[in-house]
Protein backbone atom coordinates (compact mmCIF):
# COMPACT_ATOMS: atom_id res chain seq x y z
CA UNK A 1 0.00 0.00 0.00
CA UNK A 2 3.32 2.28 0.41
CA UNK A 3 2.77 3.25 -3.70
CA UNK A 4 -0.68 5.32 -2.45
CA UNK A 5 0.96 8.05 -0.81
CA UNK A 6 2.07 10.95 -2.04
CA UNK A 7 4.87 13.60 -0.86
CA UNK A 8 2.04 15.89 -0.18
CA UNK A 9 -0.92 14.93 1.54
CA UNK A 10 -3.60 17.90 1.39
CA UNK A 11 -6.38 17.86 4.54
CA UNK A 12 -9.15 20.25 3.49
CA UNK A 13 -10.85 21.48 7.36
CA UNK A 14 -14.10 22.27 6.83
CA UNK A 15 -12.76 25.80 8.39
CA UNK A 16 -11.68 26.73 5.31
CA UNK A 17 -14.46 26.49 3.07
CA UNK A 18 -16.77 29.83 2.70
CA UNK A 19 -20.68 29.40 3.92
CA UNK A 20 -21.46 31.48 0.80
CA UNK A 21 -21.74 29.58 -2.72
CA UNK A 22 -20.20 26.64 -0.70
CA UNK A 23 -21.59 24.10 -3.38
CA UNK A 24 -19.93 26.00 -5.97
CA UNK A 25 -16.77 26.23 -4.31
CA UNK A 26 -16.14 22.94 -3.40
CA UNK A 27 -17.05 22.15 -6.99
CA UNK A 28 -14.54 24.73 -8.39
CA UNK A 29 -12.09 23.43 -5.78
CA UNK A 30 -12.06 20.00 -6.23
CA UNK A 31 -12.03 20.48 -10.33
CA UNK A 32 -9.30 22.31 -9.66
CA UNK A 33 -6.83 20.25 -7.59
CA UNK A 34 -7.28 17.13 -9.37
CA UNK A 35 -6.23 19.11 -12.72
CA UNK A 36 -3.01 20.43 -10.48
CA UNK A 37 -2.23 16.55 -9.61
CA UNK A 38 -3.89 15.80 -6.27
CA UNK A 39 -3.93 12.17 -6.19
CA UNK A 40 -5.06 12.01 -2.19
CA UNK A 41 -6.72 14.53 -0.34
CA UNK A 42 -8.46 14.01 3.01
CA UNK A 43 -11.53 16.13 4.08
CA UNK A 44 -12.41 16.91 7.66
CA UNK A 45 -15.57 18.55 9.68
CA UNK A 46 -15.52 17.88 13.22
CA UNK A 47 -18.77 20.16 14.11
CA UNK A 48 -20.85 19.08 10.83
CA UNK A 49 -23.80 16.89 10.33
CA UNK A 50 -23.55 14.06 8.79
CA UNK A 51 -26.17 15.26 6.02
CA UNK A 52 -23.69 18.48 5.74
CA UNK A 53 -20.67 16.23 5.74
CA UNK A 54 -22.60 13.44 3.12
CA UNK A 55 -23.23 16.68 0.78
CA UNK A 56 -19.76 18.34 0.61
CA UNK A 57 -18.11 14.35 0.38
CA UNK A 58 -21.20 14.01 -2.87
CA UNK A 59 -19.54 17.27 -4.81
CA UNK A 60 -15.81 16.42 -3.65
CA UNK A 61 -16.08 12.67 -5.04
CA UNK A 62 -17.85 14.23 -8.12
CA UNK A 63 -15.20 16.95 -8.67
CA UNK A 64 -12.46 14.53 -8.30
CA UNK A 65 -13.28 11.45 -9.81
CA UNK A 66 -12.61 7.37 -8.45
CA UNK A 67 -9.45 6.44 -10.30
CA UNK A 68 -7.74 9.59 -10.03
CA UNK A 69 -8.17 11.23 -6.59
CA UNK A 70 -8.45 8.50 -3.14
CA UNK A 71 -10.49 10.58 -1.16
CA UNK A 72 -10.46 10.02 2.69
CA UNK A 73 -12.95 10.89 5.13
CA UNK A 74 -12.28 11.90 9.11
CA UNK A 75 -13.99 9.58 11.05
CA UNK A 76 -17.55 8.93 9.54
CA UNK A 77 -17.19 5.92 8.64
CA UNK A 78 -20.47 5.02 7.54
CA UNK A 79 -20.33 8.66 5.48
CA UNK A 80 -17.59 7.91 3.66
CA UNK A 81 -18.97 4.50 2.46
CA UNK A 82 -22.05 6.33 1.26
CA UNK A 83 -20.33 8.59 -0.67
CA UNK A 84 -18.20 6.16 -2.14
CA UNK A 85 -14.82 7.69 -0.89
CA UNK A 86 -11.62 5.38 -0.55
CA UNK A 87 -11.05 5.40 3.00
CA UNK A 88 -11.14 6.72 6.48
CA UNK A 89 -8.94 8.60 9.19
CA UNK A 90 -9.63 6.97 12.88
CA UNK A 91 -8.57 7.97 16.15
CA UNK A 92 -9.12 7.34 19.85
CA UNK A 93 -12.98 7.65 20.54
CA UNK A 94 -13.62 6.96 16.55
CA UNK A 95 -14.33 3.60 15.46
CA UNK A 96 -11.57 1.15 15.62
CA UNK A 97 -9.39 0.71 12.16
CA UNK A 98 -10.01 -2.87 12.27
CA UNK A 99 -14.12 -1.96 12.28
CA UNK A 100 -13.46 0.53 9.66
CA UNK A 101 -11.86 -1.37 7.25
CA UNK A 102 -14.72 -4.19 7.09
CA UNK A 103 -17.36 -1.74 6.93
CA UNK A 104 -15.70 0.37 3.75
CA UNK A 105 -14.53 -3.02 2.22
CA UNK A 106 -18.26 -4.23 1.92
CA UNK A 107 -17.88 -2.63 -1.66
CA UNK A 108 -15.27 -4.78 -2.41
CA UNK A 109 -12.68 -2.48 -2.64
CA UNK A 110 -9.50 -2.53 -0.62
CA UNK A 111 -10.08 0.72 1.42
CA UNK A 112 -7.48 2.86 3.20
CA UNK A 113 -7.39 3.40 6.97
CA UNK A 114 -5.38 5.75 9.03
CA UNK A 115 -4.58 6.68 12.46
CA UNK A 116 -2.78 9.09 14.10
CA UNK A 117 0.07 9.54 17.04
CA UNK A 118 0.31 12.08 19.46
CA UNK A 119 3.45 10.22 21.50
CA UNK A 120 6.08 7.45 20.78
CA UNK A 121 3.55 5.19 23.21
CA UNK A 122 0.78 5.89 20.69
CA UNK A 123 3.08 5.14 17.63
CA UNK A 124 3.66 1.81 18.99
CA UNK A 125 -0.13 1.38 19.78
CA UNK A 126 -0.60 1.89 16.51
CA UNK A 127 1.65 0.06 14.97
CA UNK A 128 -0.08 -3.06 16.35
CA UNK A 129 -3.64 -2.13 14.67
CA UNK A 130 -4.36 -2.81 10.95
CA UNK A 131 -3.54 0.37 9.61
CA UNK A 132 -2.12 1.82 5.97
CA UNK A 133 -0.53 4.91 7.50
CA UNK A 134 0.11 6.92 10.96
CA UNK A 135 -0.08 10.89 11.19
CA UNK A 136 2.02 12.13 13.74
CA UNK A 137 2.88 15.43 15.48
CA UNK A 138 2.35 18.05 15.99
CA UNK A 139 5.53 18.75 14.38
CA UNK A 140 5.31 22.53 15.15
CA UNK A 141 2.33 24.68 16.71
CA UNK A 142 -1.19 24.86 14.68
CA UNK A 143 -4.16 26.53 14.68
CA UNK A 144 -5.72 24.26 12.21
CA UNK A 145 -6.66 21.49 14.67
CA UNK A 146 -7.14 21.43 18.31
CA UNK A 147 -4.22 19.98 20.24
CA UNK A 148 -2.89 20.50 23.45
CA UNK A 149 0.16 17.98 22.56
CA UNK A 150 3.65 19.67 22.55
CA UNK A 151 5.43 20.10 19.30
CA UNK A 152 7.93 17.29 18.87
CA UNK A 153 10.34 19.17 16.10
CA UNK A 154 12.54 17.84 13.59
CA UNK A 155 14.42 15.60 16.23
CA UNK A 156 10.56 14.15 16.85
CA UNK A 157 10.39 13.28 13.20
CA UNK A 158 14.15 11.16 13.94
CA UNK A 159 12.43 9.42 16.82
CA UNK A 160 9.27 8.36 15.30
CA UNK A 161 11.02 7.04 12.45
CA UNK A 162 13.75 5.06 14.49
CA UNK A 163 10.66 3.85 16.69
CA UNK A 164 8.46 2.77 13.77
CA UNK A 165 11.24 1.50 11.26
CA UNK A 166 11.45 1.37 7.49
CA UNK A 167 8.40 -0.14 6.54
CA UNK A 168 5.07 1.98 8.48
CA UNK A 169 3.75 5.08 5.96
CA UNK A 170 4.50 8.06 8.37
CA UNK A 171 2.51 11.09 7.51
CA UNK A 172 4.12 14.64 9.47
CA UNK A 173 1.36 16.49 10.65
CA UNK A 174 0.56 20.06 11.80
CA UNK A 175 2.43 23.69 11.19
CA UNK A 176 4.44 22.39 8.71
CA UNK A 177 5.77 25.00 5.86
CA UNK A 178 7.25 24.73 2.22
CA UNK A 179 10.55 25.88 3.97
CA UNK A 180 10.33 23.10 6.40
CA UNK A 181 8.73 20.16 4.33
CA UNK A 182 12.01 19.17 2.83
CA UNK A 183 13.96 19.29 6.22
CA UNK A 184 10.79 16.70 7.23
CA UNK A 185 11.20 14.32 5.01
CA UNK A 186 15.06 13.91 5.04
CA UNK A 187 14.43 13.47 8.77
CA UNK A 188 11.97 10.27 7.81
CA UNK A 189 8.54 11.35 7.07
CA UNK A 190 6.84 9.61 4.20
CA UNK A 191 5.00 12.50 3.43
CA UNK A 192 3.44 15.79 4.93
CA UNK A 193 0.27 16.78 5.75
CA UNK A 194 -0.85 20.29 4.63
CA UNK A 195 -3.84 22.08 5.46
CA UNK A 196 -3.39 26.10 6.36
CA UNK A 197 -0.43 26.46 4.15
CA UNK A 198 -2.82 25.40 0.97
CA UNK A 199 -6.51 25.94 1.60
CA UNK A 200 -5.61 29.68 3.32
CA UNK A 201 -4.00 30.03 -0.28
CA UNK A 202 -5.76 32.26 -3.06
CA UNK A 203 -5.07 29.85 -5.13
CA UNK A 204 -4.85 25.73 -3.42
CA UNK A 205 -4.45 24.27 -6.80
CA UNK A 206 -1.45 26.62 -7.69
CA UNK A 207 0.07 26.77 -4.41
CA UNK A 208 -0.25 22.51 -4.39
CA UNK A 209 1.91 22.54 -7.92
CA UNK A 210 4.40 25.29 -6.10
CA UNK A 211 4.83 22.77 -3.45
CA UNK A 212 5.06 19.58 -5.62
CA UNK A 213 7.44 21.68 -7.81
CA UNK A 214 10.04 22.36 -4.84
CA UNK A 215 9.35 18.82 -3.40
CA UNK A 216 9.96 16.77 -6.35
Amino acid sequence: MRGFIPKIYPILDSSFIPSIDRDAYLNQLGGSLTEAGVTLLEYRNKPGSDAEVFADAQILRTAMPTGRVKLILDDRVDVALAANFDGVHVDTGDLPPEQARRTLALTGANPIVGTSAGSEADLRRALAQAVDYISFGPIFPTTTKQTSAIPIGIEGVLRFRQVAGFEPVLVAAAGITLETAPVILQAGADTVAVAAALFNHPDPAAEFERWMAALR
